[in-house]
Formats: structure tokens, sequence, C-alpha cells
């Protein structure tokens, strides 16, 4: 891909993520608008609104992936933890345009391209907390995901987040060896 072109896809993806946390409902239009492009170039990167979708869901997820060695040279295994579950909830909170992404991402099957880097990410922070004695051990990244399952619930209403950070804090607690 051409420089000019790699750097449209990544302004548009930039102003797409902005756009859709702000309201799911954001017009492709608006999108191209905002990132200075003209809508044939939205469409050659990206020709259906699932297609953005999907690039908005796997840039997420990758960052959210990535950050899990950072956090864990930042910081003790157990905070790192909570770090990462905070950026966890956020990304559910931020994300009005969640349930959209992940219906696209799904039929798309990358719940599946996605699963076992989530659970590697998971399982490293783990580790780290279990080898410095501030975790259980007899838990895994399965059960974690489970014990989390409440970050994509959407009907928390207007105490969203005192309710999120006040679960974190439940598993977390309960995490600890």
């Amino acid at each position: 891909m051409r420089a000019d072109a790699e750097q449209n896809r990544e302004r548009i993806l930039e102003v797409a993520r902005a756009a859709l946390k702000a309201s799911s409902a954001a017009s492709l239009q608006s999108i191209a608008k905002a990132a200075g492009v003209g809508q044939g170039t939205l469409y050659r990167h990206f020709p259906s609104r699932e297609a953005l979708l999907i690039a908005v869901y796997r840039h997420d997820l990758d960052e959210l992936i990535d950050a899990v060695p950072v956090l864990l040279g930042e910081h003790a295994p157990e905070e790192a933890l909570r770090r990462w579950f905070e950026r966890l909830a956020a990304y559910g909170r931020i994300k009005h345009g969640v349930a959209q992404a992940v219906e696209a991402a799904t039929r798309a099957d990358l719940s599946g391209e996605y699963y076992e880097p989530v659970v590697k990410a998971i399982t490293l922070l783990l580790d780290a907390g279990k080898a410095a004695g501030t975790l259980r051990a007899d838990v895994d990244a399965e059960d974690v995901l489970q014990l989390v399952g409440f970050l994509w619930r959407t009907d928390f209403g207007a105490d969203r987040e005192a309710r999120t950070r006040h679960l974190l804090s439940v598993v977390l607690d309960g995490l600890k060896a």
C-alpha cells in the first residue's frame, strides 16, 4: 500500500474510533468528511460499515493485548492486572457501538481469531501474579473471562462506571492469594 493510502486508512480508523465512541450511529459520510477524505477513499479501504466496524474492533483489541507487557513492565503484577481490567472496562464503557462491532466481528469469525490472544494476555498477567505470590494459583484465564463477563452488559444504566469499578474490585479481591 502506498504511504499516502496507508495514512488515509489510519486517519479514517482514528476518526471512526472517535466517532463511534460518541455515537454508534455515526455515518460513513460524516467519518469520511472528518477524516478529510472523500467517500470513494473511505469505501476503497472499507467497502461497508461492517468492514469499518471490524477494523475498529481489531485495532482496539490489538491495543488491549499489546498493553499487557507494558503494564507488567511498569507495575507489580496485581496492579498491572487491575489496570488492564480498567482498560477493558473502559473499552466496554465507551464503545456505544460495541454491540454492532461484536456482532460484525462474530459474523466475520473474529471471536476465534482473538480468543487465544486474549487468553494468552490474561495468562501472562496471572502468571506474573502467581510467581509474585499475590494472585491465586488455582485460577486460569478462562475462569477470569467468566468472572468479568459483566463488562459486556449494557443494562447498568447511569451508574455503570461506579458499578463496574465496584465489581472489578470484587473480582480482583477474589483473585488475591
